[in-house]
């Protein structure tokens, strides 16, 4: 059975003219770490997934205007034993995400524990955008 899938891969790769396997089997790949991104009127809270980290030090948070950074590894430690079912994925990770709109780089909250990352980030609101009360002029006081 090996044999025919060596020769299936092969085909194909012909066939494509590239590497048309390894296409596939990165779009396949899960990026990690899993984030789950909550948007509220002026935060956005996100829950990073990152089993197996021992200390928030191994881990880079960086925020830029409107993207987040993150870079690290996920580590499984086992020792001995074969492997026999793979499901979390794990290695180094620089995962880059877009955020619903800028954030302050000033107020950014960051907490680790039980295996989630927790970033609470800020709207960030110039003074060019920043909403100021509109004074209502009442006509029968004239």
């Amino acid at each position: 059975m090996n044999n025919q899938f060596k020769d299936w891969k092969s085909n194909l790769d012909r066939f494509f003219g590239h590497d048309f396997w390894g296409d596939f089997e990165g779009m396949m790949k899960p990026s990690i770490p899993y984030i789950n991104m909550y948007q509220y009127d002026n935060e956005v809270l996100c829950y990073v997934s990152i089993p197996g980290m021992n200390h928030p030090k191994d881990i880079e948070v960086f925020v830029d205007h409107a993207t987040l950074t993150l870079k690290g590894k996920i580590e499984i430690n086992h020792r001995g034993g074969h492997q026999i079912k793979a499901e979390i994925a794990d290695g180094t990770f620089e995962r880059t995400i877009d955020l619903p709109f800028p954030v302050r780089s000033d107020k950014i909250d960051a907490t680790y524990k039980n295996g989630l990352l927790i970033v609470q980030l800020h709207r960030y609101i110039s003074d060019h955008t920043r909403q100021n009360p509109v004074q209502i002029r009442h006509l029968e006081d004239e």
